[in-house]
This record gives C-alpha cells, structure tokens and sequence, in this order.
C-alpha cells in the first residue's frame, strides 16, 4: 500500500510556488463520521457527517495548512519560522519545522492556552515565548518581525497555509461525490472558512460539484465577526477560537455572504453540551471543534435552518486530547472496589439496574 500526504494528493490542485519541497507527515485523508442518532434528536431527515481533522498527526486540522507552508519554506532556505498560537498552530508548526530540520518559533498569549496544545509545541522543539497580552498581540509581533527578518511567517496569514487547508473540501467532495448541502465549522482568526470557500469553489469549477451554504459559528464571549467590531478581551471556554481580530475576518464573511449562509455565535455552555453529545457517539474533540455543531442546533432550533432531505457536514477541527482541561476538571472519581469477585458484581448490579 502506498500512503500519500496531502501534497502527494493534491499538489496539482495548490497554487504553490515551484521551489516548495515536501515536508509531509502523512496529513490529511480524515474520516467523514456519519451521525445517524444526533441527526435524529435534531429533527431527522437529513444526512449528518463529521469530518473528524483531529485524527490529523498533530491532533488538529493545522497540518493540512502546515504541510504546505513548511515546505515552501524549507524550499527556499528558510532555517527559522514563526507563528503566534493559542494551541494547535503552535504543535503544528512545531512538528513540520522539526520535520524539515527547521528551528520553530511560538509565541502564545499569557494563559488560557490548554496544555496539550502547549505540551506538543515543546516536545516538538520549539522556542516557546509567552507574551503578556493576548493572541492579537501576539500575531501583531511575529508579523512585525517575519517582515524585519529572514524568519518565515507561518500563521493563517501566509496563503500556503490556506492552499493546504482548502484540500478538507476537496476530500468531503471526494467521499460524497459532490458537495454537502450546508457545512459547518467553527470560526477563530478564520483562515479555516476561508479555506473552505476557496476548496469548494475550486472543485466546484472542475468537478461541478456545487456549492455548500456554510455556517460559520463563533463564542459569544469571542465573536468579533457577529458583533461587527473587533473584542479586546475575548473570552470562551473554546481557547481555540479565542480570538478577538480574526486576521481573515473579512474573508469569512464574504465565504458566508457568497454562500447563501451566515456566522453566528453560541454559549459556551451550548458548545460544552454538543461536546458531550459527541462524545457520546465515540467523537472526543476539544471545544471548539464542537462550536459547528453547536451552531447547527441553535439554528435548527431556531427555525433558521431545515435540513430536510440534505447533506449536512460539521468540521470538528482539533481532537479532545488536545484540551482535556474540561473533562478532568469536572469528572468524577472512579467507583472504588475491593479486589474480589462478590464486590463488583454489587458494584456493576447497581450500575445496570439504574
């Protein structure tokens, strides 16, 4: 069997430059999870589909955009790069720099970035730096410093990354044979909806696939996009999309515009909710993967989307294992049992009798 990465797939397809090598871990190829049940408590009658990107190498959807900025880097000599990150672009980057021998760079807003997004930067190699102010701060820096200096900015901003990330709607086309009727998925420095827009028009010029109406969903504690002006103290459980000035938020609003669909906001409760609804079915994702789909219910619920007869897809952008603050905080101890037969068989009877 011959196992390909995302360049090896698609390069044909990404506007890259021709001195881009390949540095590759084997990203992409995530899995479209149907769920019959959850689309049952919403309503029924519609197909409901999970592109679970957490099964990326580093746990995230970032390594499809990584893959491709790396290697350009790397292509043209680039022995540093930088990013500024709240978890998952800073595990990413981490990895492919360290991939390509490349030395990696991360700067993270003062707390509130969850550890195993932290924990997989390090053990990468990279330098990590904490700035005290917040993710905007941060990216403000390491633009300022990618234009001073030979060191590769290796953000959303850098369009290599959307090159790669845009392959997600190439492969939800793949598997369906066209375009879903609505995709939803969550909504931070919105280089991920950008992405997808630029996807699902490609292929919809080569493959006339169509077009999906996209939901784009952001926390309501984080939601410069449906407020229309920027927060400057954004604050939600999903530290993934805790960002107050998404740097591509005008183009997230225009994919949303042109789509014929919208961004809205959710509580956190409604996305902690849906991320235990998840889990349910056996999908583990950190809580701003489960924002699209908590978007999706509110919707429904609202009466503002039907899904009768369609195809509906979710993005759930990052595994649970990347902030499982959440689950540990909150669960509660393991029953304890003596070590014999008679004891937990009393124990197991409660639990199946209940």
């Amino acid at each position: 069997m011959v196992y390909e990465g995302l360049l090896d797939r698609y390069g044909a397809l990404l506007n890259l430059p021709a001195h881009t090598g390949q540095v590759s871990l084997l990203e992409g190829n995530t899995p479209l999870i149907p769920l019959p049940r959850l689309a049952q408590e919403l309503g029924g009658g519609f197909e409901l589909y999970v592109k679970f990107e957490g099964l990326n190498p580093t746990g995230s959807f970032k390594d499809r955009g990584m893959t491709a900025a790396i290697s350009e880097a790397a292509g043209r000599g680039v022995e540093t790069v930088i990013c500024a990150s709240t978890g998952n672009t800073a595990a990413s980057a981490a990895a492919y720099a360290a991939r390509a021998g490349l030395r990696a760079v991360v700067l993270i807003p003062e707390g509130k970035v969850a550890a195993g997004k932290l924990a997989g930067a390090v053990a990468y190699g990279a330098q990590v730096i904490q700035v005290q102010g917040s993710f905007d701060d941060a990216l403000a820096l390491v633009i300022e410093i990618s234009n001073r200096t030979p060191i590769a900015l290796v953000n959303s901003l850098n369009p290599y990354r959307l090159e790669g990330q845009k392959t997600a709607a190439f492969e939800i086309c793949d598997t369906l044979q066209a375009a879903p009727d609505w995709l939803c998925l969550p909504v931070g420095n919105a280089g991920n909806i950008t992405a997808y827009w630029m996807g699902f028009r490609q292929y919809d010029a080569l493959k006339q696939t169509g077009l999906p109406k996209v939901l784009g969903v952001q926390a309501e504690g984080a939601a410069p996009l449906v407020l229309g002006r920027p927060v400057e103290k954004p604050e939600t459980v999903a530290t993934a999309i805790r960002i107050g000035r998404p740097a591509r938020g005008e183009q997230a609003l225009q994919a949303a515009e042109e789509s014929g669909g919208r961004i809205i906001a959710v509580s956190d409760s409604a996305i902690l909710s849906m991320q235990r609804r998840l889990a349910a079915e056996g999908v583990w994702v950190e809580p701003a993967s489960a924002t699209g789909l908590a978007g999706l219910a509110a919707e429904i619920q609202r009466k503002r989307l039907y899904g009768r007869d369609q195809r509906v897809v979710a993005i759930c952008t990052g595994h649970g294992l990347k902030d499982p603050d959440i689950i540990s905080q909150t669960m509660r101890a393991p029953l304890r049992v003596h070590a014999s037969l008679a004891a937990l068989e009393e124990v197991l009877g409660s639990i199946t009798n209940t």
